[in-house]
C-alpha cells in the first residue's frame, strides 16, 4: 500500500501545493488535496485543522500544508496534540524533523520556496524514517506531556 498523504493549502500556497501535487502522484503517493483550489483569499488555518484531523484520525499517514510562508499552517496545526508539523525551508531541517522528532506535516511556504528546493525538502522528509532512538522517544514523549 502506498503512503496516503493529505495536501492543504491557502491561496498563497496553492501554486506550490499543485506542483508538489502532480509529483507526489507521479513518485506513487495516494493523494488527497483538500484545497483551497484557487488563488482567491482563504484561511490557511481552516485547511491547516482539516489536514491534522485527518492525521489524527488515521485516515492520512501524513500531511503537506503550503501558506505564503508557512508559519501560520504550522502554529495552527501544531494546536492538536499528536500532530508535529515542522516548517521548513531547507533539506537538512527535513531530514533531522523526520529522524529526531517524528514530524507527520509539513508545512511549506509558496512565497518562500522554489518549486526545485521545495521538491527536494518534500523527498527528503518523506522518505527520512524516525530513527526511534530512545533519547528522541524520550523527548518526544515530553513534548506530548503537555
Amino acid at each position: 500500500m502506498s503512503e496516503r498523504i493529505v495536501l492543504g493549502s491557502d491561496h498563497g500556497g496553492f501554486e506550490l501545493k499543485k506542483e508538489l501535487s502532480e509529483g507526489l502522484r507521479e513518485g506513487g503517493y495516494v493523494i488527497t488535496d483538500i484545497g483551497t483550489h484557487s488563488t482567491d483569499a482563504s484561511d490557511y488555518s481552516d485547511f491547516a485543522h482539516q489536514v491534522a484531523r485527518g492525521v489524527l484520525g488515521g485516515k492520512f499517514d501524513r500531511g503537506i500544508l503550503v501558506c505564503g510562508t508557512g508559519v501560520g499552517m504550522a502554529i495552527s496545526a501544531n494546536r492538536h496534540p499528536g500532530i508535529r508539523a515542522v516548517n521548513c525551508s531547507d533539506v537538512f531541517t527535513a531530514r533531522y524533523a523526520r529522524s529526531h522528532n517524528d514530524t507527520n506535516v509539513l508545512c511549506l511556504g509558496g512565497r518562500v520556496l522554489g518549486f526545485g528546493l521545495a521538491w527536494e525538502i518534500v523527498k527528503t522528509w518523506l522518505t527520512t524514517e524516525f530513527s526511534g532512538d530512545p533519547r528522541h522517544v524520550r523527548r518526544i514523549g515530553k513534548i506530548e506531556a503537555v
